[in-house]
């Protein structure tokens, strides 16, 4: 039997065996008592599991959705409500270990906590018994399989097109094992895009979708990068326009251009991306915001074009989970731009850049956002502010 004590940064729940050594649960609250579980990786100072067998049940539990919440979004276990405190006292604790005290941030959410992403990736998994394909997802911990028959994240569009996708290779006698996944997107039109990916096979070009953000047109490809919870981004990007501070803005690690050309296209707007197919996205975007010449794009590495940074700026980032470059972290501190807007996925590598930046810059704000619902996942805004 083993106490959970509380979740830590990642999701996962700690305990401890009776040898001292940590474990890591999923599907286990602070508080309940662990009577059994699966282990699913055994190191030399910790163990990771999955709890099957529950004494002393949380009153913050609530029965998940799917059947295959563990594989998709495990914190489908928890009240929302709950979910939303435990999100904010993670964000409190990923900056403590970086020694960066803040009060509890707000967290924001439009209270849709399903059906709410607009891209999904299935496995695709062989059914000896009736000689059929079913759409499924990898067992948590594992390369196994977990065949499926509803998903509750999805918007209900893309399951239908699954659906309709299997039936018809069904029909054509087509065996699972010829392809890697299934992939689909939706844009808030409902339209959908994508398509199966076969094994040995280079990926395919799938039909550019398009959405409409604060009023303004993108296109995107569906499997390139663009963010899967459009109504609460939309959240974020309202309280990020409020903090340009200045004619100039830097948007780093922009993407297809979403973040810059919603908050700043009026001023004098650098985007930068590295990844060539969505800097074509973000080239097209571009055009469709009918520019001026104040409006420049560079196809490089963030941390490449550090002369683009300069004093009197402020400067958009919003950089995948490992975070800014310290290439990029010295120039900040080195030119002292006047405003830092920092959007992360990952509060850890972001705490752990902000404490650098904190010799010449004070927090104005942190707010969290919940883009990713019964999941761990966090997305945190933070805007700093030259102490100068």
């Amino acid at each position: 039997m083993v106490k959970v004590e509380k979740f830590i940064p990642g999701g996962q729940s700690l305990g401890e065996l009776d040898d001292g050594k940590k474990i890591f649960f999923w599907n286990a609250l602070p508080g309940e008592l662990v009577l059994d579980y699966k282990i699913t990786k055994n190191k030399s100072h910790y163990v990771e599991a999955i709890a099957t067998s529950i004494d002393n049940q949380s009153i913050k539990r609530t029965n998940p959705k799917d059947e295959c919440f563990l594989s998709t979004s495990p914190w489908q276990i928890l009240q929302y409500d709950y979910e939303l405190k435990v999100k904010q006292e993670l964000i409190k604790e990923m900056f403590r270990e970086h020694s960066i005290i803040i009060d509890t941030p707000d967290i924001v959410t439009d209270n849709k906590d399903y059906f709410y992403r607009n891209k999904m990736e299935y496995a695709l998994y062989w059914d000896n018994k009736n000689n059929s394909i079913k759409p499924a997802f990898h067992s948590r911990g594992s390369h196994y399989k977990i065949p499926i028959n509803q998903s509750s994240l999805e918007r209900p569009e893309i399951f239908q097109k699954t659906t309709s996708i299997i039936n018809d290779l069904n029909k054509k006698h087509e065996e699972a094992r010829r392809y890697q996944s299934l992939l689909l997107r939706c844009n808030q039109k409902g339209e959908v895009s994508g398509g199966l990916y076969e094994n040995n096979r280079p990926h395919p070009s799938f039909n550019t979708l398009s959405d409409t953000i604060l009023g303004y047109q993108y296109s995107y490809s569906p499997n390139g990068f663009f963010q899967i919870n459009l109504p609460v981004y939309e959240m974020a990007l309202k309280e990020i326009k409020q903090h340009i501070s200045t004619q100039k803005v830097l948007d780093l690690y922009s993407g297809v251009g979403t973040i810059g050309l919603s908050v700043a296209r009026d001023l004098e707007l650098t985007l930068v991306e590295c990844d060539k197919h969505a800097f074509n996205e973000l080239e097209k975007n571009v055009k469709q915001a009918k520019p001026n010449n104040h409006i420049t794009t560079s196809l490089a590495k963030s941390e490449a074009v550090t002369e683009y940074i300069t004093p009197n700026q402020t400067v958009i980032i919003d950089p995948p989970r490992a975070g800014c470059d310290t290439k990029l972290i010295e120039k900040l501190n080195q030119e002292k731009p006047d405003t830092i807007i920092y959007l992360s996925c990952n509060p850890i590598t972001q705490a752990r850049d902000a404490k650098i930046l904190l010799d010449n810059y004070s927090i104005k704000l942190i707010k969290a956002y919940n883009f990713f619902p019964h999941t761990p996942h966090i997305e945190n805004l933070l805007i700093l502010k030259n102490k100068s």
